[in-house]
């Protein structure tokens, strides 16, 4: 048997193995991202593009619409330039006063080859009061839940004569090329993705890219989040497919498989048995993070998969100031809290200051190596693999005007990592487009009702009841 002081000295050494296996797991991880998105350094021009248009399958673009973001005429623009014989354009707006419709009519008629139309996507101020659930009969019944994307998108999902759908946020530019590559890797995946599983692939999805044309420090902060860091492990987790990893910002699947869904993420066979009203696009406005719970429904209930087209998403970052950067990034935090409890719990252990130290105390306990050392050397090759990644999505490398500006937002981006995760951790409010929101079970909302968060909590406990998680409005403009 042990005794004190070598179970003493077993300790240490214990959890310096696990600390550093678990450093070299996240630099595979790391390493892989980076490798497999050079492949974005390449992207050859899809067949489908010049194909006839009764060749290739149509496609129905959703555009859903509030207020003027940033760069929103070229962001929709992108969609009318798109190099693809066969699709029509859907912009869906929640109120007609909304500005951002000056816009589309504006390209719709500097486009007027486009098959496009502009969608009121929910009801209006002077419209019955109405409850934010499907029932038949009640004024405006396309609120069907918390979530105002997914009301806004409603009518224009139904009323899609196509059964691709492609899915873009407003504040999105895309390349020409992008949706035939997307209907091809949708329709004729890879021999690579072939190989590793023989399942269908239903969701075509895009790794976002950030460009800023505001000089705001919060701006800087998340272009260099977007671009290296999140990017990275994005594609990484992707390249593995263990598991669905998707986000909203570009995405495109088959209405047909979308409508089998009810958002349980359980297997089922068949939908029979399913009310309509329980299935579809409808059946996700209950949760804030619907683009994430719909790759997740198609990859558990249907058992299909999803891929990676070698085209980004480029998302204009507006006029972010810094707090507007902590409360993003402590919103979807607590998103992700309430939708996969341990990957977020992990989170702090996967950044790059929390694992330098996790790799200086290790080695030093290991091999004795100083642990100023394994910082000196840590950092530099993170940065270099991280600007490799921001290479491979924009296509050039990063410029050298930039690259001390640059450098400091991703500095200052890892140094707050760590106290954002604990705020975020601690809460369950979030705010998104002015509203405020109160995260459940398995990602689903409320909106939050101003009451503290002790309030609530004895509520609760008391078991105090929400019937369907909704609240009856009297006005549907508040969404």
């Amino acid at each position: 048997m042990l005794d004190d002081n070598e179970t003493i000295l077993t300790v240490p050494f214990m959890l310096a193995v696990v600390g550093l296996v678990w450093y070299s797991v996240l630099w595979v991880i790391g390493l892989l991202g980076c490798f497999a998105g050079r492949r974005y350094r390449l992207r050859p021009r899809s067949p489908l593009a010049s194909a006839p248009a009764n060749k290739v399958p149509g496609v129905s673009i959703l555009r859903p619409l509030k207020g003027l973001d940033t760069n929103l005429y070229e962001n929709l623009e992108s969609t009318f330039t798109q190099e693809y014989p066969n699709y029509e354009l859907l912009f869906s707006i929640a109120d007609e006063n909304d500005q951002a419709l000056a816009v589309v009519r504006e390209l719709i008629a500097k486009y007027p080859r486009v098959k496009a139309e502009i969608v009121i996507g929910e009801a209006h101020p002077g419209s019955a009061p109405i409850f934010r659930l499907i029932v038949p009969g009640i004024v405006g019944e396309e609120v069907v839940g918390v979530n105002p994307k997914v009301n806004n998108l409603v009518r224009s999902y139904r009323k899609a004569a196509h059964d691709i759908v492609w899915v873009l946020d407003s504040n999105v530019m895309v390349y020409p090329g992008t949706l035939a590559r997307s209907v091809d890797a949708l329709i004729n995946p890879p021999p690579s993705r072939i190989k590793k599983s023989q399942k269908r692939i239903a969701l075509v999805h895009h790794v976002p890219l950030a460009f800023v044309n505001e000089p705001q420090l919060g701006s800087r902060i998340e272009e260099a989040f977007l671009n290296t860091n999140h990017a990275k492990m994005y594609i990484a987790i992707n390249t593995v497919a263990l598991e669905s990893c998707v986000v909203g910002k570009s995405n495109l699947y088959r209405r047909s498989d979308v409508d089998r869904l009810d958002a349980t993420l359980k297997p089922h066979p068949s939908t029979a048995d399913t009310p309509d009203k329980d299935r579809g696009l409808a059946a996700f406005g209950r949760f804030l993070a619907e683009d994430n719970m719909i790759a997740s429904a198609l990859w558990h209930e249907l058992d299909v998969r999803h891929e990676l087209s070698c085209d980004v998403a480029r998302n204009a970052i507006g006029n972010m100031t810094l707090s507007d950067y902590i409360w993003r990034r402590v919103r979807w935090i607590r998103v992700r809290k309430h939708m996969v409890l341990a990957a977020t719990i992990l989170e702090p252990f996967t950044e790059c200051i929390m694992l330098s130290l996790i790799a200086s105390w290790c080695f030093h306990q290991l091999l004795g190596i100083p642990q100023w050392l394994t910082l000196l050397i840590h950092y530099p090759i993170w940065i270099i693999v991280d600007l490799d990644v921001y290479e491979s999505l924009a296509g050039h490398p990063l410029p050298a005007s930039r690259l001390w500006q640059f450098l400091g937002a991703w500095a200052l981006r890892e140094l707050l990592a760590f106290p954002i995760w604990c705020m975020a951790i601690l809460g369950d409010e979030v705010v998104w487009r002015g509203k405020k929101y109160r995260m459940m079970r398995n990602g689903e909302v409320e909106h939050a009702t101003g009451e503290g968060y002790l309030s609530s909590l004895l509520g609760r406990l008391r078991g105090r009841k929400r019937k369907d998680h909704y609240e009856r409005l009297n006005n549907p403009a508040e969404i």
